[in-house]
C-alpha cells in the first residue's frame, strides 16, 4: 500500500506540534493500512459498534487489511480485557455475586475435570503431541487463553505449542459470541440460565462477557462472576499439570486482577460516594471489551489459521461440543 506522509511546518512552536514531537509524530509516516486501521479503531468507540459486530470487523481487518501493529496485540488485549473486567465490578453487587458463585460451583467442578480428562484422551487418539493437547484441554476447560498463558511456562511449551492452542481457543471464541446468543435466543434460555451457560461452555472472559451483555444485566453479572471464579482454578491445575509433567512448580501466573474485579464490587455495593463514578468506569469497561474483541479478531489472519492445523482444531471443536451441550443439558434439566 502506498504511504500516506502527514507533516506539519515548524514555523512557529505552536502547542500541537510540540505534543507531536514530544510523542515521536512530528514527520511520522502513516501507511494507508495504519490509517485504516485506526478509523476502525476509533469505530469500535463509537455506539453503532457492539462487542460481536467488533469482533466481526477485526475478523475482515485481518484478512483483507492486516494488523500493523500485530507485535503489540497480545499484550495490548491482556491488559485491555483485565482492566475491562475490573470496570465491569463497579456494576455488580456483592451479595448477588456471592449467591452466583454459589450455583455454579457444582457445574464448574465437574465441567474442569471432565473436560480435562476427555481433552487429554482425545489428544492421545489423535496423536497430537502431549503438550499441545493439555493445553487445549486446559484452556477449554478453565478460561482460555489465560489459562494456556498461565500453565505454559510450567508445561516449558515451545512456541508453536503455544501459538497453535491459542490459535485454536481464539478461533472458537469467535465462533461462539456470535453462535451461542442465536441459540440461546433460539431456545428461549432465561438470563441466568444463559449467563451460566456461557461461564461454563465459553473459553475466554472477554467473549463469556460479550456474549452474555446481549442477554441482560442478570446474564452478565452471573457470567462475569462464575467465569472469575472459574479462572481461580488455574492455580490447582496448574500444580497438578507440574506434577502430571514432572517438571516441578515452576511459574505460575496468578490471575491478580480477579482481586481488583472484587474490590470493585465491594466498593460498589458498599460506598454510595463511588457511584457517580461507577457508572462511568462501567462504561468505559463497555467500550474497553469492544476494543478488546476487535484486537483479537484482528490478529486472526490466514497465517494463524493454517499454522493451527485440523488435528489441534478437531480436538478444540469436539471438546466444545461436548461442554456445550452437557452443561446446557444440565442446567435445563437439573438446575
Amino acid at each position: 500500500m502506498n504511504p500516506v506522509t502527514i507533516t506539519q511546518k515548524p514555523d512557529q512552536p505552536q502547542p500541537e506540534s510540540l505534543f507531536k514531537q514530544a510523542h515521536g509524530l512530528f514527520y511520522h509516516t502513516y501507511t494507508t493500512r495504519e490509517i485504516i486501521f485506526g478509523a476502525a479503531l476509533i469505530l469500535c468507540l463509537t455506539p453503532l459498534m457492539s462487542p460481536p459486530l467488533a469482533l466481526l470487523l477485526g475478523l475482515i481487518m485481518a484478512q483483507f487489511v492486516g494488523h500493523p501493529f500485530l507485535r503489540l496485540n497480545n499484550k495490548l488485549t491482556h491488559w485491555l480485557l483485565q482492566a475491562s473486567v475490573v470496570g465491569l465490578g463497579f456494576g455488580m453487587n456483592v451479595h448477588s455475586a456471592v449467591q452466583a458463585g454459589k450455583e455454579g460451583v457444582l457445574f464448574t467442578v465437574a465441567s474442569i475435570a471432565g473436560t480435562l480428562t476427555v481433552g487429554i484422551l482425545l489428544g492421545k487418539w489423535l496423536k497430537i503431541d502431549r503438550i499441545t493437547a493439555h493445553l487445549i484441554a486446559a484452556g477449554t476447560a478453565i478460561c482460555g487463553g489465560s489459562a494456556i498463558a498461565a500453565l505454559s511456562p510450567v508445561i516449558k511449551a515451545e512456541e508453536k505449542q503455544l501459538s497453535v492452542s491459542l490459535g485454536t481457543v481464539f478461533m472458537l471464541n469467535s465462533v461462539a459470541l456470535i453462535v451461542f446468543p442465536l441459540i440461546g435466543q433460539w431456545l428461549h434460555l432465561t438470563p441466568a440460565q444463559f449467563g451460566l451457560w456461557c461461564a461454563l461452555a465459553i473459553h475466554d472472559t472477554s467473549s463469556v462477557v460479550g456474549a452474555a451483555a446481549k442477554f441482560g444485566p442478570e446474564a452478565l453479572q452471573l457470567a462475569t462472576t462464575v467465569k472469575l471464579a472459574r479462572a481461580l482454578w488455574i492455580i490447582p491445575v496448574a500444580l497438578g499439570t507440574a506434577a502430571l509433567f514432572k517438571t516441578g512448580k515452576g511459574k505460575i501466573t496468578i490471575p491478580y486482577f480477579i482481586g481488583l474485579f472484587i474490590l470493585a464490587m465491594v466498593a460498589h455495593t458498599y460506598l454510595p460516594v463511588v457511584e457517580p463514578v461507577a457508572q462511568v468506569l462501567v462504561h468505559l469497561a463497555h467500550i474497553g471489551l469492544t476494543l478488546t474483541l476487535f484486537l483479537i479478531g484482528a490478529g486472526l489472519s490466514v497465517s494463524v489459521i493454517r499454522a493451527v492445523g485440523w488435528k489441534p482444531m478437531v480436538q478444540g471443536i469436539v471438546l466444545w461440543i461436548l461442554i456445550s451441550v452437557v452443561s446446557l443439558y444440565a442446567i435445563l434439566h437439573l438446575g
